[in-house]
C-alpha cells in the first residue's frame, strides 16, 4: 500500500494543505487535534470506570462478606499461594531488566477490577448456550470463557504495563501477563469461596467454614492455569509491541492460544467426572497437574528460548563493544 498520494509525489515543494497534507492551521484544526487527544487519552480511563461500577456492582459483596469474617479472606489469600509461586518464577527468570513492583501491582489491580468485566458476560451468555444439547458446556467454555477471561486479562497488560518503559522486551509480556493471570485468579478465588459460604447458610458456623475451606482447596488448583494462559497471551502482546507491522495478528495468535487452553481445561475438567467412574479429589489432583505441566513445559520452552537468544545478544553486543565495533555514540 503506497504511503503517499500522487499529488504530493508530483507536486513537491507545494503547500498541499487540506488537499493531500495536512496540519493544524485553523482554530478548527487546533480544536481537532484537543478534542482526538482527550479521547485518546480517556478511552482507558472510560474502560476502567465501567470495569470498576461492574466489580462494585457484581463483586463487591465478597468484599464485605470477606470484612464480616475475615477467615474468608484468609482462605483466599491462602487459595493463591500456588499462582503466587509461579508468578515469582516467571518473574524471576526474566532475564532483562526486573519489572517494577509498582507496575506490577497496578497490573494485579487491574486484572481483578476487570474481572467484572469477564463475570457479567459469562452470566449473561451462560443461559444461550445451557440450551444446546451435548455440546453446549464445550461451547461455552471455548467460545466465550476462554477468550473473554482471556481478553480482560490481556486488558489488564494493555491499559497500563504495556505503554510503560519498564515493557521493554518480548519477555516482559509474560511477566505481566502472569501477575494478570494470578490478579483475574485471586478475585475468582474470593469469589467462589464467598458464594460457597454463603450457600451453606442454613448450617452450622462451622459447616460453613468447612464448605470454604473445600472451596478453597478446589480452587488453589485452578490458580496457576489463570496464570499459564494469560502468561502466553501476554508473550505475544511483547511480540507483537516490537513487531509493529504484524501487530495486530500476533496479538490475535496470543489471545487464541490462550483461550484454547483455557477452554480445553474447563471441558476436560467439567466432562471427566461423568465419563470415570474413579473420578475423586485425587484424580482432579492429577489430573490438574499433568494439564498445568503439560502447559508450563510449553511456556518453559518458550521463555527459555528467549532466554538463549538474549544470551547470545547480550555476547554479541558486549563482544561488539570491546573491538569498538558498536554503534557509535551520538
Amino acid at each position: 500500500m503506497p504511503d503517499r498520494d500522487p499529488v504530493q509525489d508530483g507536486l513537491p515543494g507545494e503547500d498541499l494543505y487540506d488537499v493531500a497534507e495536512w496540519d493544524a492551521r485553523s482554530l478548527l484544526d487546533r480544536f481537532s487535534v484537543a478534542l482526538y487527544g482527550l479521547l485518546h487519552t480517556s478511552r482507558r480511563w472510560a474502560l476502567l470506570v465501567v470495569a470498576l461500577f461492574l466489580f462494585v456492582v457484581q463483586l463487591g459483596f465478597a468484599g464485605l462478606l470477606v470484612v464480616r469474617e475475615p477467615n474468608l479472606g484468609v482462605l483466599a489469600l491462602l487459595s493463591a499461594v500456588p499462582a503466587v509461586a509461579l508468578v515469582a518464577y516467571v518473574w524471576y527468570g526474566d532475564p532483562t531488566r526486573r519489572e517494577p513492583i509498582d507496575t506490577l501491582a497496578i497490573t494485579f489491580v487491574l486484572a481483578v477490577v476487570f474481572a467484572a468485566i469477564a463475570a457479567l458476560v459469562n452470566t449473561l451468555l451462560s443461559g444461550v448456550f445451557e440450551l444446546i444439547p451435548v455440546v453446549g458446556t464445550a461451547l461455552f467454555f471455548f467460545l466465550v470463557v476462554g477468550p473473554i477471561e482471556e481478553t480482560v486479562k490481556w486488558l489488564a497488560i494493555r491499559t497500563y504495563a504495556y505503554e510503560t518503559e519498564s515493557f521493554d522486551a518480548v519477555v516482559d509480556g509474560a511477566v505481566y501477563g502472569a501477575v494478570a493471570g494470578l490478579g483475574f485468579a485471586t478475585i475468582e478465588n474470593a469469589l467462589y469461596i464467598a458464594q460457597g459460604y454463603l450457600q451453606a447458610a442454613d448450617l452450622s458456623q462451622m459447616a460453613q467454614l468447612q464448605q470454604a475451606i473445600g472451596t478453597s482447596l478446589s480452587r488453589a488448583l485452578v490458580g496457576p492455569g489463570h496464570v499459564l494462559y494469560s502468561a502466553f497471551a501476554g508473550y505475544y502482546l511483547g511480540l507483537a509491541k516490537f513487531n509493529p507491522d504484524d501487530r495486530g495478528p500476533i496479538v490475535v495468535k496470543g489471545i487464541v492460544v490462550a483461550a484454547l487452553i483455557h477452554g480445553a481445561y474447563n471441558t476436560l475438567v467439567s466432562v471427566l467426572p461423568s465419563v470415570l467412574s474413579f473420578w475423586n479429589v485425587l484424580t482432579l489432583l492429577a489430573f490438574v497437574v499433568v494439564f498445568d505441566g503439560v502447559v508450563g513445559y510449553a511456556l518453559y520452552r518458550k521463555l527459555s528460548r528467549y532466554r538463549s537468544y538474549y544470551a547470545r545478544a547480550s555476547e554479541a553486543t558486549d563482544a561488539a563493544t570491546e573491538t569498538g565495533d558498536g554503534p557509535a555514540e551520538p
